[in-house]
């Protein structure tokens, strides 16, 4: 299948000023997530590096990442395994647990979520400080699988979360 016509992304992605709180600026992925020329320029380009690697399962990250990952997981041919926010799964779990600025959260997955040895790509919207990135690839490996890559739609590099991920094959389409 031919790679839809390249699409301006970054044009796509809004930002908007005090959101969650005073002196964020939230990076708002809806308007490019709304434009089927978008979405599927987005997909494709996440699949490229990948189309070959045999990916087996596709993780994303609640929530954004969920919307990124299906269409991935569909374009891989790969199954699609949630990361979630603890408590938030029906099954029994495996979990890893991330600094935040005030204290700590947790993410898990199910615990046969892939078998051992699979190889798996994780997902996310935006990689920030890269704790909850870090914490989803020690997920993925505490369930057995391999991280193969790990892929952004979006990075702010001056929060220098890339870091938390040396050694890791890190991609993302629009860097700030």
């Amino acid at each position: 299948m031919m790679p839809a016509k390249p699409v301006d992304l970054t044009a796509l992605v809004k930002d908007v000023p005090d959101f969650p709180k005073k002196g964020i600026i939230f990076k708002d992925i809806t308007p490019l997530l709304a434009d089927p020329r978008a979405l599927q320029n987005m997909v494709d380009q996440l699949a490229e590096p990948y189309l070959q690697a045999g990916i087996q399962y596709v993780a994303g990250i609640e929530s954004r990442g969920f919307l990124i990952a299906a269409p991935l997981a569909c374009r891989l041919k790969a199954g699609l395994v949630p990361i979630r926010k603890k408590g938030k799964l029906p099954r029994k779990t495996k979990s890893a647990t991330y600094n935040l600025e005030y204290g700590q959260d947790s993410i898990e997955a199910h615990e046969d979520a892939f078998p051992p040895g699979a190889r798996v790509l994780l997902v996310d919207d935006v990689l920030a400080t890269g704790g909850t990135a870090q914490a989803a690839c020690e997920l993925i490996e505490k369930i057995g699988g391999i991280v193969a890559g790990v892929s952004f739609l979006i990075e702010l590099g001056f929060l220098n979360g890339r870091s938390k991920l040396t050694g890791r094959a890190v991609k993302a389409l629009i860097k700030y």
